[in-house]
């Protein structure tokens, strides 16, 4: 498909990046362009902006514990202690990035340690 371009040297190149600036531009400035001052946002727009997060969310925390196993290995401890890391640091200083990045670091750190104590336990 890309064929065509094969011998364009550097100017392929300044071509993908212009195509992929134009487009993220489009994604960015579109919605303020549609739903400017002048027009009311519409209902279903303003329900999808509050409810759309939480459902996100929820697909990814389904997604993420779907092949935890509780009957063997870790029993999911280290999941369930990194959920709880998350949801505490996320009611103490509401901060999403913080949430997220403190519940992943202390995930990695238990995964890594459980693994570590049950291989020395065998």
């Amino acid at each position: 498909m890309l064929d065509k371009f094969k011998n364009m040297g550097w100017k392929k190149f300044y071509l993908i990046y212009a195509m992929c600036t134009i487009g993220t531009m489009a994604t960015r400035f579109l919605p303020f362009i549609i739903f400017n001052e002048k027009r009311t946002t519409p209902k279903y727009i303003t329900y999808l902006g509050r409810v759309l997060a939480g459902a996100i969310f929820s697909m990814l925390i389904v997604y993420c514990l779907k092949n935890v196993n509780v009957t063997g290995y870790s029993y999911g401890l280290p999941e369930l202690i990194a959920i709880i890391v998350t949801v505490l640091l996320h009611k103490w200083k509401r901060q999403m990035l913080v949430s997220i990045a403190g519940g992943t670091i202390c995930y990695m750190l238990l995964v890594q340690l459980v693994r570590e104590i049950l291989l020395i336990g065998r």
